[in-house]
């Protein structure tokens, strides 16, 4: 009887193994090269993108504070920006940060406490992270429950397979957050205690290679996300992640919480160096965006910042620095007019 378990086991696992390694890009015939390790490497790799291929300018980075801010990745998708203190800087051979041009700079941050919900979460992952047919997972949905996140989506293949994990979420040592898979289902079947006896790991059956910011490390996955979420990228070495009142909250730095955090204000804060706006340039920004809808947060979209502006005012303060007071994203009616403006 047990030897009868024992090859169902196995014809079980096989089956699930035979539909995972349909999720793997083939490989091309002239590439005889070993496949890498699974073995996350000591720290991120550096992707050769267009931003990072030429280092950013020397001492060009503009002093950027947020309070209170929900900044959006997508038109659906928000993350809360409780603090943040660093530098926005220019990416590739931009001289300066433009706002029209949301790759042509990246958010540096050195204190920071960020959160986003799993619903968020989710949102950006199946629209941007794995929208392409060549990546391993679609249709992911998240919850959570107590410490863990709980996460369920498709592996993608002729036959797609439902999945279902529990989680814990940490950081690591080289300021990536670590999701380590507890429990795993296909096919509504338990199979990790079965692949922890067989000494098959989580690495060996999904590819992650076509991923920006996200690779495999045995039964783990490692998440960048100065690489894995849209533009404008956030980067920054994660100190800590939590779990608090239905949201993901990751620190940077010490995760102190600076006096001006604790007041009701919501701004952004850009000074010193270039940026630019539209038509306006700025050679020494002193640039604050706030409410026009004084007591609210600051609801921002960078792809929809002009008509934001638009729909609000501006004020000139006596040293020539500039307080734009915006309409809060979610209240615009439209906002495709000054968007097709953009380029003139």
């Amino acid at each position: 009887m047990t030897k009868i378990m024992k090859m169902a086991g196995l014809f079980l696992l096989a089956f699930t193994l035979m539909a995972c390694s349909r999720f793997s890009p083939p490989q091309k015939v002239a590439d005889s090269k070993p496949a890498a390790s699974p073995e996350a490497p000591s720290s991120p790799p550096a992707a050769p993108t267009p931003a990072s291929v030429t280092p950013p300018a020397k001492g060009r980075g503009v002093k950027t504070e947020m309070r209170n801010v929900m900044f959006h990745l997508t038109d659906d998708a928000a993350t809360d920006v409780e603090f943040l203190s660093g530098e926005m800087r220019p990416t590739g051979k931009n001289e300066m940060p433009v706002f029209d041009d949301k790759t042509s700079f990246e958010v540096h941050v050195t204190e920071g406490r960020i959160s986003i919900t799993p619903e968020a979460l989710a949102s950006i992952l199946n629209s941007h992270v794995f929208a392409g047919n060549d990546s391993p997972f679609k249709d992911i949905s998240i919850s959570i429950d107590k410490d863990r996140l709980l996460i369920k989506g498709r592996l993608r293949g002729k036959r797609e397979i439902p999945f279902e994990t529990s989680a814990i979420l940490t950081a690591s040592g080289d300021g990536r957050i670590r999701v380590s898979t507890e429990k795993l289902k296909a096919l509504h079947v338990p199979v990790k205690g079965m692949m922890d006896k067989l000494g098959i790991e989580l690495a060996a059956l999904v590819s992650t290679s076509k991923i920006p910011g996200m690779v495999t490390d045995k039964n783990d996955i490692l998440m960048d996300l100065g690489e894995l979420l849209p533009a404008p990228h956030i980067k920054g070495k994660v100190s800590a992640v939590l779990i608090e009142e239905n949201s993901i909250v990751t620190i940077f730095g010490d995760g102190a919480r600076p006096a001006a955090a604790n007041d009701a204000v919501s701004y952004m804060s850009f000074q010193g160096n270039p940026v630019r706006l539209g038509k306006l340039t700025m050679e020494n920004a002193d640039l604050t965006v706030l409410n026009i809808d004084r007591g609210e947060a600051l609801d921002w979209s960078q792809d929809h910042y002009r008509d934001q502006l638009v729909a609000g005012y501006s004020k000139v303060t006596p040293a020539f620095g500039l307080r734009a007071y915006a309409k809060n994203f979610a209240k615009l009616r439209h906002w495709p007019a000054t968007q097709a403006q953009a380029k003139n």
